[in-house]
Formats: structure tokens, sequence, C-alpha cells
């Protein structure tokens, strides 16, 4: 199974994003996966968009520091996150008895994209913190108004086989794909970093198309899908079939900033031979695979 956290899992809206309380709200999924991987095998995947923008502003507001590139940044918060990820899981493991039986990984990974990917000349990424005012170059979002950077879709999990293999001994529990890769082109016989953050819940479908997942669970911070989200007409779904989720993204129900891609990671799951695709909230995620919450997402027969 692979879970794929999103930024809240780690920050919360109008929280400011403190270490502090990034690993108090760790302590809610994470309790919740180390009691899972009794039963499951477990990828955990994790956006990085609060983090990478930080780190973005941070080397802005200075001239002190050389400049690194946007895929640099997404490296490194591959290694922040996944630092608190294991630290936490560690605990939560601890308690229930766990911590002998399971071991875990965070794998750095790097994802292939098009460098004629439409998305470069088109940002639709939200990352960095939301402000309640306009800000020169920056979008509105669901959450305020955010920097958005080239997101373009993921190809190959270059590290694949090392975590399919991790899988396959039983007693891993692996972390990958954070901030959804870090991206690269190739040229020639070498692999190039390019400036962008790819989406994790697309990736983390790339992913389990590789490495033959089971179940994808995508935990955000709304416990199921609606149409017209926001508004008085809105609806929330308990099941979808791909061919609604197809119509729905093709009427822009799921904005391209928000749940589209999630919706469109989970159709390319189940398109791929993904059994099970649920998108719920990220303290219902045992409950969602009991199927007591979340929008479950099936092909018609």
């Amino acid at each position: 199974m692979i879970i794929a956290l999103g930024g809240n899992a780690l920050i919360k809206f109008g929280e400011e994003g403190t270490t502090e309380e990034q690993f108090k709200n760790l302590r809610v999924p994470m309790s919740q996966i180390a009691e899972l991987s009794r039963e499951y095998n477990i990828v955990i995947t994790h956006g990085n968009g609060p983090q990478v923008g930080m780190l973005l502003m941070q080397q802005e507001a200075t001239q002190e520091v050389s400049k690194r590139p946007l895929q640099v940044l997404v490296a490194e918060t591959q290694g922040q996150i996944g630092y608190m990820i294991e630290s936490t899981l560690d605990e939560e493991l601890m308690k229930i008895g766990q911590d002998e039986q399971k071991l875990f990984l965070t794998v750095l990974t790097y994802v292939k994209v098009d460098p004629e990917d439409p998305a470069f000349h088109n940002p639709t990424k939200p990352i960095g913190p939301a402000y309640p005012q306009p800000k020169p170059g920056y979008v509105k979002t669901n959450k305020g108004w955010r920097r958005v950077v080239p997101s373009p879709k993921p190809k190959k999990i270059y590290q694949w086989r090392e975590i399919k293999r991790l899988m396959e001994l039983g007693s891993w529990i692996v972390i990958a794909c954070g901030g959804g890769g870090i991206p690269v082109i190739k040229e020639g016989k070498r692999l190039s970093g390019v400036e962008a953050v790819i989406d994790k819940d697309l990736a983390s479908s790339k992913l389990g198309e590789q490495i033959g997942a089971d179940i994808l669970l995508i935990a955000t911070d709304v416990e199921k899908v609606a149409l017209n989200y926001g508004t008085s007409e809105q609806k929330f779904l308990d099941n979808i079939s791909i061919k609604e989720a197809l119509k729905y993204l093709e009427e822009n129900q799921f904005p391209a900033g928000s749940m589209g891609p999630k919706v469109q990671a989970v159709v390319n799951f189940l398109q791929t031979g993904g059994k099970r695709a649920i998108i719920t909230s990220i303290d219902k995620i045992k409950e969602a695979l009991k199927g007591e919450a979340g929008t479950h997402f099936y092909i018609e027969k």
C-alpha cells in the first residue's frame, strides 16, 4: 500500500510551520501507519509545498549565501521531512511493540520528467505560505495567495527497483517520492535536475504502477471529495467511478492546484493495475481502509 501524505500532515492551515508543530501533527498519521504496518507493506510518500517554499524564501532573503536551484531544495526537503517522519514513526512503533519487527528507510528519490512538458510554461503548483491579500507573481488558491512553480508530469521513478525489493522483504516501511521526487531530465548519459516541483500524488501513482502496489490512499485535509466544493451546492462523494471522475475533471470540478491532481492520480493508478484507490483525511486513514470514511474510486465492470 502507498499512503500519500498531504502538506497538512506536517503544517495545518494557519500554522507557522514550526518544528514543534510539524512533529506534533505527524503523530496523527504515524500512529495509524504504525498500526497498519502489522497488516500491510507500506510506502509513505509526502508533499513538500510549504517546506520547499520556505527554503526558497530563506535564500531569497539574504545575499550572504549562494543560491540553490529548486530541484536541490526539493532534495533538501526529502531529507528534512524524511527525518521527521522516521523519528515520529519510530516512537509510534515502539508504543505498540513493533520496533523490533519493522524497519524503515528514507529513499532519496528522483523522477524523470519531459523537458518539453507544457507545465514549464504554465506554473500551477502552489508552494510556500498562503497570504490573505494578493502579492505580485502569486495566484489565488483555496488557502489564499501563493507562489506557483512548474509541475511537470512524472514519467518514471528511478529508484522503483530498490523500493520494490524492500517491499518484497516484508519488514520495511519505505519513505519515498518526497515532495514528488527530485525532477530530472536525461541529457545523454547524464541526469540533470530541472527547476520544478512534481505533484506528489501523481508521483505516488506512478510509483504504484512501477512496483505493482495494490492500494493507493491519498491523505489530505478533507475527508471526502466533493462536487461544487465551497458552494451551497456542495456534495461529498462516498464512491465514484473512473468514468465519472474523468468527466468531472473535464468540467473543472477538481481544480489543478488542489483536488485535480489527486483525482487524476487515483484514476491513473486504477487504470494501470491498482486494486483500490481512496482519498480521505489525515485522521481517517484506518477508517477509510475499512470502508467507513473517504471517497472510494472504482472501475466500472
